[in-house]
This record gives C-alpha cells, sequence and structure tokens, in this order.
C-alpha cells in the first residue's frame, strides 16, 4: 500500500509539471528554387537556429549520438536509474562528479528552460521535466528537440547550424569524424570548439574509441576519422 501510494504521488507530481514552450524559435530560411539555403537570419536572441528533423540528419549521427550519450535512450521513460546510479557510485568513489548521468531527455528537458547542471534542484526539475516531457512527447520528437537546441559554441544552436558553419554542409551526409565532432561539442561547447581549441581533437577520439568498442565502427574505420 505504501508503494502504490508512494507510486500514485510521483504520478501526479509528474502531470502537474508546467511544461515549458516546446516550439522554440527558429531561423528564417531564404532558399533557391531547389530549396538550397542561400541566407539565414538569426532568431530573436541572436542565435543561429536552424528548423531541422530527423530526415534531414544522417542516420550514422543518430546511431553515434544515442550510443555515446544515452544508451538507452529508446527504453527508459526519461531517466536512465542505472546511469544515475553509476554516476553517484563514481562521484563517490572518486570524491568529484566523473560522469553525470543525465539522459537525452534531461538534457533537452535543460535545453528547454535554459536552466544549470550543477545544483541539486535544477537537477530534480530536470528529472521532473524529462518523466512530463515523455508523457507527452514520442521519443522521436524528443530527439528532434534535441538537434534542434543542442549548443555547439558561440551563438550556433543545433546540429544543423553547426554542420553549416563548420562544414559547410548540410548533415544528411557525414563523415566518421564529423560525425563525432558534433556528437562531442555540446558537452562542453566553448572550450570543445574547433576553430578555437585543439581539444576538439581530444573529444572527438573519445566519441570514436566508444563506438569502435561498441561495434558502431571497426579499427580501420577509426584510425581514419582520427586522422581526418
Amino acid at each position: 500500500w505504501l508503494a502504490a501510494f508512494a507510486r500514485d504521488g510521483v504520478d501526479r507530481w509528474i502531470d502537474a509539471t508546467v511544461l515549458p514552450p516546446l516550439s522554440p524559435a527558429i531561423s528564417q530560411e531564404v532558399v533557391d528554387r531547389n530549396g538550397v539555403l542561400l541566407r539565414a537570419y538569426t532568431v530573436e536572441d541572436g542565435r543561429w537556429r536552424l528548423g531541422v528533423d530527423g530526415g534531414q540528419v544522417d542516420p550514422f549521427f543518430i546511431a553515434l549520438l544515442v550510443d555515446y550519450e544515452d544508451k538507452r535512450f529508446f527504453q527508459h521513460h526519461g531517466v536512465d536509474p542505472v546511469a544515475l546510479l553509476r554516476a553517484v557510485g563514481q562521484a563517490v568513489w572518486n570524491g568529484q562528479v566523473v560522469s553525470g548521468g543525465s539522459t537525452l531527455t534531461m538534457q533537452v528537458a535543460r535545453l528547454l528552460e535554459g536552466s544549470g547542471t550543477g545544483r541539486v534542484a535544477g537537477k530534480v526539475r530536470q528529472i521532473r521535466l524529462a518523466f512530463a516531457l515523455e508523457r507527452h512527447l514520442t521519443k522521436d520528437q524528443i530527439l528532434q528537440l534535441y538537434l534542434l537546441l543542442a549548443p555547439y559554441g558561440g551563438n550556433v544552436e543545433g546540429v544543423r547550424a553547426a554542420s553549416l558553419t563548420y562544414f559547410a554542409k548540410e548533415p544528411r551526409r557525414l563523415t566518421v569524424a564529423e560525425a563525432a565532432l558534433l556528437v562531442a561539442l555540446p558537452q562542453s561547447p566553448e572550450t570543445r570548439r574547433p576553430d578555437r581549441s585543439a581539444r576538439a581533437q581530444v573529444a572527438c577520439n573519445l566519441v570514436l574509441d566508444r563506438a569502435r568498442r561498441d561495434g558502431l565502427i571497426d579499427a580501420d574505420q577509426a584510425i581514419a576519422a582520427e586522422g581526418e
């Protein structure tokens, strides 16, 4: 009875969550008759945030993103208890935060609200909002919000704006190295910007190592991508 009462209380707590706007402003675009982008304008806050959906992004990038950031994204309901317990255990063992344990849904919650990552109250709010988002949106819709809002340094937001900024190409077809860089950047967009820091290469190689270990790429592909 206590467990059922607690479960019902959590359900009411989640259902009472006030959701932030789920349709962020996107940049206005000028395209030619074939749909090729000629010019884009920043949104009101001065950010480049180009509209994008999953069909406009290389499937390998999506696979790499889920593998590196949130392996159980399509199985959990917003929060991955295994990842959270691992993060807590690593923090206790090492005396400092080693990994955050945030799921992609929790990251979307943070990005929608523009909240920080360090404070306990902020993390609890992200958990609550992540559960609520999973009840209102499909996994594909949550992933699309991440693709639109992920920070890539400066005033660049979203994978499409980042691909055009750093590679001068749409993200439909990315090399292994390009995909790995776009996965790594949002974790620390200012310190890993490839136009400013050599840390971009280190972060990219971490993603490639994980992809090789998990069988997304083979050793030859990893070596070639690290040298690109």
